[in-house]
């Protein structure tokens, strides 16, 4: 069976060089991320990647990372653009970024036709987290009377920095490890053995090893359509500030859990997950990936 890894990388500044986090070199060879990423799909048994991107980024796009996977995997491009919206719609004045991650989604409706993992550019998510997903995948829960999905579920700990707080979709699930729902929280960080956050109610009970959602979603082409259809909705209640709004995943996700369409598989991995926040998580990162390459969890050369 085909699956296809999606990877939203619109959001990567439109001056490539030393100050894009996301393209930090994380390894000898000057891999980054993304390259960590598509191998352990690769391996996971995933077959294609669709970047999404902005067409002002793409040559860039291609000469650091894109014309060289192409080698190794079929990669497909779709563009998030500010202007791609329904008939019928406009740009609000003062409008300059483009509307989130159910956007960027939205521009894969046209080449992603079968099951699928959405990924960030610039977060290690491990090999476990593609193993499970794609096991669920290929297990065949599309044609449910709900919307199937799953998504990767990371321990709390395994996902702060030590540079500064962090946001985190906080995830309460049910006893069959089923998704009940995803609490966005600000200002995340540990303090001693207790974790501290911004919302009072959550600061209660969260723990280090609560499960953590990092935006890796799986899913088959009903969710596609679903997103499709809740972005004229989701454009139709803008209300104010409609220059800021964003059509978000976890958003979306959330309402599919309130209107019971949707089931929710939360995955446990124990791998740790390995982002760049603050610029100051770049080290670390890089000394993160040299001990994987030491260990021989990854070989020297990715794509030799």
């Amino acid at each position: 069976m085909n699956t296809t890894l999606i990877i939203m990388a619109a959001g990567i500044g439109s001056r490539f060089g030393t100050g894009i986090k996301q393209l930090a070199k994380m390894a000898p060879n000057g891999e980054i991320i993304m390259d960590f990423s598509i191998y352990d799909a690769k391996e996971a048994g995933f077959t294609k990647v669709v970047f999404v991107i902005r067409k002002a980024i793409e040559k860039e796009f291609k000469e650091v990372i894109g014309d060289r996977l192409s080698k190794v995997m079929p990669v497909e491009y779709v563009y998030q653009e500010l202007s791609n919206l329904p008939e019928g719609y406009e740009v609000p004045a003062g409008r300059v970024k483009p509307w989130g991650t159910g956007q960027a989604i939205l521009a894969c409706k046209d080449v992603v036709k079968e099951p699928f993992v959405i990924i960030n550019a610039d977060d290690y998510y491990g090999k476990e987290a593609f193993v499970k997903l794609h096991d669920f995948l290929i297990a065949g829960h599309a044609g449910m009377d709900k919307i199937s999905l799953a998504m990767a579920g990371f321990s709390l700990k395994n996902t702060l920095s030590e540079n500064g707080t962090v946001t985190r979709g906080i995830c309460v699930a049910d006893e069959t490890g089923h998704l009940v729902k995803v609490i966005e929280t600000t200002g995340i960080q540990a303090v001693g053995e207790k974790i501290q956050c911004d919302n009072a109610e959550v600061e209660k009970w969260i723990t280090p090893d609560t499960m953590v959602s990092m935006n890796m979603w799986a899913g088959y082409p009903d969710f596609l359509r679903y997103i499709d259809e809740g972005f004229s909705r989701f454009l139709d209640h803008l209300g104010e500030n409609q220059e800021k709004k964003e059509y978000l995943l976890p958003n979306i996700v959330a309402e599919l859990l309130e209107k019971n369409a949707a089931s929710v598989k939360v995955l446990e991995t124990s791998d740790r997950w390995i982002g760049i926040t603050y610029k100051e998580d770049i080290e670390p990162a890089q000394e993160k990936f040299r001990e994987m390459i030491e260990n021989e969890v990854y070989p020297q050369n990715l794509w030799k």
